[in-house]
């Protein structure tokens, strides 16, 4: 291709002017004035305060697994996988998810001061996804989150989760209560009900971790979150604290969480649809000398000509509604081995209710 004059000349001329512009020095060039601005807001200053109050309650949980050196052979703990917990009390219990430790040899727990410490199983309830460690820390390190409740949270009021989501440790995020009672699964595949969705991000490493209201109390253990990719999708769920403050102090005490029983088995809901029975728990069996054989309660049995005798049907338990197998031990679960329940059934299309003692499951 050839070059005009005019072409050749312009290009030169574009040369020497960028030549001149590197060559030329530059001006003095100080920093700019910085633009006052005011006061912070009351949102953010309570943003703040919940988070300065909070988050020396906060920790992070190293979950540990064993591992085989491939060369020496010897076996040694590795992490596995981090979450979050809180401090419950000035004795050292920690208080997380049991998913978080649930596949782990050993953890090991940071608080907010970096200090470490090795973590001691107190007891799990894997059918509410809650978990209570121990650590040895000293008590004047400890400081127990504020407990709050959750028989009375509204949609759209405030909220904040403090977690250490992919391992960034003392993040603060904040959202409102999107709604209430809403049913999750738990790792045994039983129903937790009554969680709290919200929208404050909650992404993996959060779980475990508190969710708290404006006043900076536990209202919830943030447990899980509905996301195609796997990252906060701005629905979140948490574990209602009036049920983690249930089952924490039963779990410290007893190791485990002693489940009270009406010594009775429960038949499928297909028994109930092929019988036309009414919505509850068909009794199939009763346990000899248990408290529902006691209380007078029956068993659907087989007659001599091999048709179905009328059992009963559970279709409350103080008053509570169960459909469900589900509905009734979540029930009894708020209860103790030796509380007596009243029990309402049917029996033939008539409403009774007797009274039962509870034992203890031998599960």
């Amino acid at each position: 291709m050839t070059l005009t004059r005019r072409a050749i000349l312009s290009l030169l001329a574009a040369s020497l002017a960028n030549a001149s512009l590197a060559a030329s020095p530059h001006a003095a060039a100080p920093p700019r004035a910085i633009t006052s601005r005011g006061p912070l807001d009351g949102e953010e200053l309570n943003n703040i305060s919940v988070f300065k109050g909070v988050s020396p309650s906060v920790v992070n949980i190293t979950a540990l697994g064993l591992e085989r050196d491939f060369f020496s052979l010897n076996v040694q703990q590795v992490p596995q996988g981090t979450g979050t917990g809180f401090v419950w009390d000035a004795q050292g219990h920690i208080v997380t998810n049991f998913h978080v430790i649930q596949e782990a040899a050993a953890a090991r727990v940071t608080l907010a001061d970096h200090t470490s410490y090795r973590a001691e199983l107190v007891g799990v309830f894997p059918d509410r996804d809650i978990a209570v460690l121990k650590i040895g820390a000293p008590a004047a390190k400890l400081r127990p989150v504020p407990i709050g409740t959750s028989r009375d949270l509204q949609v759209g009021q405030k909220v904040y989760a403090i977690g250490n989501p992919f391992g960034l440790d003392q993040t603060l995020t904040t959202g409102i209560v999107s709604a209430l009672d809403r049913e999750i699964e738990s790792v045994t595949h039983r129903t937790i009900k009554g969680a709290i969705q919200t929208d404050a991000a909650i992404n993996p490493g959060n779980s475990g971790g508190p969710l708290l209201d404006s006043a900076g109390r536990l209202i919830g253990v943030n447990t899980a979150i509905f996301s195609p990719s796997g990252a906060s999708a701005g629905i979140g769920f948490a574990i209602p604290v009036d049920e983690v403050n249930r089952i924490v102090p039963r779990l410290i005490r007893d190791g485990r969480m002693v489940r009270p029983s009406l010594g009775l088995t429960g038949a499928p809901p297909e028994l109930n649809r092929a019988l036309s029975l009414p919505k509850g728990v068909a009794i199939m069996r009763v346990q000899r000398g248990g408290p529902a054989a006691l209380a007078g309660l029956k068993p659907f049995t087989r007659g001599e000509n091999g048709g179905i005798v009328d059992g009963d049907v559970i279709t409350a338990i103080d008053g509570e509604a169960v459909e469900t197998l589900d509905d009734m031990l979540t029930v009894l679960e708020r209860l103790q081995p030796g509380d007596t329940c009243t029990v309402t059934i049917w029996r033939s299309g008539a409403t009774r209710r007797l009274v039962a003692k509870l034992a203890e499951s031998e599960d």
